[in-house]
């Protein structure tokens, strides 16, 4: 039997400052940022998203080619990096700790629907990355999702689960390795 939904009657929940602040960041990234080298002018490209609501500390990294949805729900601590072509889908809060890196290509999203209601109403929730963590080349963590201290999300990874303090996961969805020791 098959089911019929109308999603006709979707409604963005966005409101109209939100969009016009995106779209304003969307512009200004594109022009200021873009054109730089890989993590060259870090400091411009800090300055900028701080204008736009991000908590960064004076050493962290965004590569000139990561894509930042919405700056205002971006923290990020000492040393830590979003690399090139890192998209952070962050409608909800992203907190990436102290001396970890979000590689290449990585995907951290914070919204998705509600699959179970007719109209798919946007459901979104933080994703927070603890202290010297990695998330390697196109990994992807899902909403909800904490990482903890010292994990290791392997590359092409899809992490829908909290992961747990010194670990390595992978494969999709990600699942235990082994435990992480660094000698």
């Amino acid at each position: 039997m098959e089911q019929q939904i109308d999603l006709s009657k979707y409604r963005n929940v966005l409101t109209r400052k939100h969009q016009m602040i995106r779209m304003l960041w969307s512009v200004v990234w594109t022009i200021f940022a873009r054109p730089l080298p890989r993590s060259i002018g870090s400091g411009w490209k800090r300055f900028l998203l701080r204008l736009f609501g991000a908590k960064l500390a004076s050493t962290a990294i965004v590569y000139s080619s990561a894509k930042i949805y919405y700056p205002a729900n971006l923290i990020m601590d000492e040393y830590s990096c979003l690399a090139s072509g890192v998209d952070c889908y962050n409608v909800a809060l992203v907190k990436i700790g102290a001396n970890t890196t979000v590689s290449q290509g990585a995907y951290l999203c914070t919204a998705s629907h509600d699959i179970s209601d007719s109209l798919n109403p946007l459901v979104t929730a933080p994703i927070i990355v603890k202290d010297q963590a990695w998330i390697a080349t196109d990994a992807f963590v899902g909403m909800g999702v904490t990482v903890g201290q010292g994990a290791v999300i392997g590359a092409r990874a899809c992490v829908f689960k909290d992961v747990e303090p010194w670990t390595v996961v992978g494969g999709n969805p990600a699942k235990f390795i082994k435990k992480r020791v660094i000698s």
